[in-house]
């Protein structure tokens, strides 16, 4: 049966005895705090009329004058070329502090009690798209200036080398690039100002350089908040061995421009790095893996997710839109697990946006299935609080330790919370494809779609996290095979997706170096992450092909397959939750008639 609308005074009262996971809502929720969680918002007033969310309380001091500020970074030698071979390589940023009555900032000795963290955004674009990096960018610059130097917070603003007014490589996040950004922390982190602790947030490239710094496990970096952030360059570009569209150009094509602007600091950007580029993003290509042959190591210097695991001693805030497939919630999960299982203090907020942040009225753009079913429950307007929170018990150790989990969102608005995601009592449903009657068995560039179905379900459920499709293919050439599945609800509404080269049929990065010819291959595919609504009655429906999206099969996964259907599997995520287990976010301008959340 469908859910029925139920207004926010009738869900409350529930709210609280229903379960998250396999416990039971945290007893903390019982108590009046300061520092209310996601659950005790509802309520809360909220500005949400401008650009972007704003705290509740504003902060008591003033702020000061941006400075420029330019570190240097000694670790880039002459083998590094580029501003390697002078010696000279800087990193700049713009730095805002807090106007603090009697601290003065540029005194040699500070006392403790004026000395305040740093919140930081890193990333190529101040001056390359941008505001220059001493001026707030309305890109995050002033959500972050505005709500939290009045906190009690420094703000930098920091270009990646070959951007702004660094100098050397655009290096597309590898080596060059790291060591710059560990210059940054390192020094924000010693100041006689700052109390040691470095905060990094930011999204999409601005969210892959908070990864970048916790490799290091430098001492003063606390939290990191990537959001649509990349835990490694290969793993956003390919997918099983599948390339997107831009994965060959990534460096040279797209970002390599930056560093070069007709100055006379064009020559710094001939780096190792961005010389490797022009080679590997083509070699990558063709072999769907890391090309680590012969000692090459560019891809894998551009993979951070193991390094950050072994070296990090902070916390982590994953901040992910389940609709971005500019950077794929493959991002998130399953690294929020990895993270946690590694003893790392993790959160995950994953709402049903595309590539944006949490709180901005454009949400409003997504179409069907992409999005636009959950909207307005989308639009976050207690971030900035959120991340106040986040960064005063982190950076300052201050107010009340948050609830670590997952909050997530399903496409159709609701929010819950997760203990972790998948969820602890999710039931994995195996299902044979041969009973589900599937309408072809050859794949390939020339053949027609194939299709089955399944369901209807026989009550309200939730699919919650990466189904598998594992396909028995049996390739008729050495040229092996690429296939993409959709799948969709009653209405073709778009539900998730899954690709794979058969090079790659365990999955992974790592592929296979020759394919038999009608050898029989277990292609292990698995499903984006999702979290999808499904009604008592409603089936799913699969339509597998050649290709998708904007998934560019390599020249040696042009061939057709076959598939044997007996000894295929599907595998559904599904869980069993009810009104009890959402919470209303606030909703302000909207009628009452939209605080409804089930």
């Amino acid at each position: 049966m469908r859910r029925a609308l139920m207004l926010l005074a009738v869900l409350m009262p529930a709210m609280f005895a229903g379960c998250f996971g396999q416990e039971k809502i945290p007893e903390i929720v019982e108590e009046t705090s300061a520092f209310p969680h996601p659950w005790e918002r509802a309520d809360l007033k909220y500005i949400d009329s401008e650009d972007f969310s704003r705290v509740t309380v504003n902060g008591s001091y003033g702020i000061d004058i941006v400075r420029s500020i330019y570190v240097d970074v000694p670790t880039i030698t002459a083998a590094d070329g580029g501003a390697g071979l002078t010696g000279d390589a800087v990193v700049h940023f713009g730095l805002w502090l807090p106007v603090i009555e009697g601290c003065d900032w540029e005194a040699a000795e500070i006392p403790a009690q004026c000395q305040v963290p740093v919140i930081s955004e890193i990333g190529p674009y101040y001056d390359d798209g941008d505001v220059e990096a001493v001026e707030p960018a309305n890109r995050l610059g002033r959500f972050l200036i505005e709500n939290y130097v009045p906190h009690g917070y420094g703000v930098a603003q920091v270009s990646v080398f070959g951007t702004g007014n660094s100098n050397h490589c655009m290096d597309l996040m590898g080596t060059d690039e790291q060591r710059g950004i560990d210059a940054a922390v390192e020094w924000l982190g010693t100041q006689p100002w700052s109390n040691g602790k470095v905060g990094i947030i930011g999204k999409s490239y601005d969210g892959s350089t908070p990864w970048q710094a916790a490799t290091f496990g430098n001492e003063h970096l606390a939290t990191i908040v990537p959001m649509s952030g990349l835990i490694g360059v290969h793993d956003l570009m390919w997918r099983n061995g599948s390339m997107e569209a831009r994965g060959a150009i990534m460096h040279n094509g797209v970002y390599g421009s930056f560093g070069i602007d007709g100055d006379a600091d064009d020559p710094d950007n001939l780096c190792e790095g961005y010389l490797e580029g022009y080679a590997n993003g083509p070699a990558a290509y063709l072999t769907g893996d890391m090309v680590t042959y012969a000692g090459n190591d560019y891809w894998t210097e551009r993979s951070f997710l193991d390094r950050v695991i072994e070296n990090y001693n902070g916390s982590i805030y994953i901040i992910q839109g389940m609709q971005d497939w500019n950077v794929d919630p493959h991002m998130a999960f399953p690294t929020h697990q990895i993270a946690e299982d590694a003893g790392i203090e993790i959160k995950t907020l994953a709402g049903q946006w595309n590539h944006n942040y949490p709180d901005r009225p454009d949400h409003s753009d997504l179409p069907s299935g992409r999005g636009g079913e959950a909207y307005p429950y989308t639009l976050r307007w207690d971030w900035a609080d959120e991340m106040l929170y986040w960064f005063d018990w982190y950076l300052k150790g201050e107010g009340d330790a948050p609830a670590l989990g997952v909050e997530i969102q399903d496409n159709r608005g609701g929010w819950r919370f997760e203990q972790t995601w998948p969820a602890l009592d999710t039931n994995y449903l195996e299902i044979p494809v041969e009973e589900l009657s599937p309408s072809g068995a050859v794949v390939g560039a020339t053949r027609g779609q194939i299709t089955f179905s399944y369901g209807p379900f026989t009550e309200d459920i939730y699919m919650a996290g990466m189904p598998t499709l594992h396909l028995s293919s049996i390739p008729h050439t050495t040229n092996n095979g690429h296939v993409f599945v959709e799948m969709t609800d009653d209405s073709g509404m778009h539900l998730g997706h899954a690709v794979m080269d058969l090079r790659f049929h365990a999955g992974g990065r790592d592929g296979v170096i020759e394919i038999v010819p009608f050898t029989s291959v277990m292609a292990k595919m698995e499903f984006m992450p999702m979290d999808i609504f499904l009604t008592e009655g409603e089936s799913i429906h699969f339509t597998i092909t050649q290709t998708g999206e904007d998934y560019v099969p390599s020249p040696a996964a042009a061939g057709d397959f076959s598939i044997d259907w007996t000894e295929s599997t599907l595998t559904l995520p599904l869980v069993s939750r009810n009104c009890d287990d959402l919470y209303q976010v606030p909703m302000h301008d909207y009628g009452e008639e939209a605080r409804i959340i089930c």
